[in-house]
């Protein structure tokens, strides 16, 4: 083995050690999918995945067993190829199924939604056929608030509310295109389509980074061959076989 080789090594097995005696401290929030708890290092955090699952804004509740193990996986699977797609994510090391160990962000208070095909409130919203391919993608801001019904907004406003500054607006901007190239491509391969999805990113040590997740959470998936609804749209919409869906893509995603 070179010296080389050697260093890598040992500095990964440096970092092993770290991270397993790493102590999970407090909670300090948990949402609708997930639990985010302090360590003893300031810039670490650990998210634990949640099986809860929600619609409608929270208005429509319930489980999807094994979700949480799904997500949290898939999610550092795709972190990884976008990553070698030149965005940084939040992403440090997996540490279970369901916990991963990730950079202590502070998140921008936006949903980045990227629409390939007319689907949801896109449809509904503009009177577009569900499942037409739109002649452009489509890049939305959402105000990432409960109260307010996260709403739809615009550059002008996200500025004027300080949001995000022009120069992290446009890396977002940037990062969501690219983001999407990775994904079409990395479903396609997989009997997927991807129809559209939100993304989330923050910021740590001055660094715009993806934050978040991207699962059947997240995104819309259709198969290639079928057009059957392979997300989170089984559970808003009572398709059924919610659990065997999330199944089926853990295992496409990791072929």
């Amino acid at each position: 083995m070179r010296a080389d080789q050697k260093n890598a090594e040992e500095d990964k097995g440096e970092r092993k050690r770290e991270v397993n005696e790493m102590q999970k401290l407090e909670m300090i929030y948990e949402g609708k999918a997930k639990k985010v708890y302090k360590t003893d290092d300031p810039k670490l955090y650990i998210v634990d995945y949640k099986d809860d699952a929600t619609a409608f804004n929270g208005q429509k509740k319930g489980q999807i067993a094994g979700k949480g193990v799904v997500n949290n996986t898939m999610t550092n699977i795709v972190f990884k190829k976008i990553e070698e797609r030149g965005v940084p994510t939040h992403l440090v090391e997996q540490l279970s199924e369901r916990e991963t160990l990730v950079k202590a962000v502070k998140i921008i208070p936006l949903e980045v939604i990227i629409r390939n095909v007319a689907a949801g409130s896109f449809s509904k919203r503009y009177g577009v056929p569900e499942g037409q391919p739109l002649a452009k993608t489509v890049l939305e801001f959402s105000y990432k608030n409960d109260d307010l019904g996260d709403p739809l907004i615009n550059d002008d406003h996200i500025l004027a509310l300080e949001l995000a500054t022009p120069e992290e607006l446009e890396l977002v901007r940037k990062y969501a295109y690219t983001v999407n190239d990775v994904l079409k491509e990395f479903f396609l391969e997989r009997g997927l389509k991807l129809i559209d999805f939100k993304i989330e990113f923050g910021i740590a040590d001055g660094q715009v980074l993806l934050a978040d997740e991207i699962s059947p959470d997240t995104c819309r998936l259709w198969d290639v061959e079928t057009n059957e609804k392979m997300d989170k749209d089984r559970f808003r919409r009572d398709l059924g076989n919610v659990e065997e869906t999330y199944l089926e893509v853990f295992r496409r995603v990791q072929e």
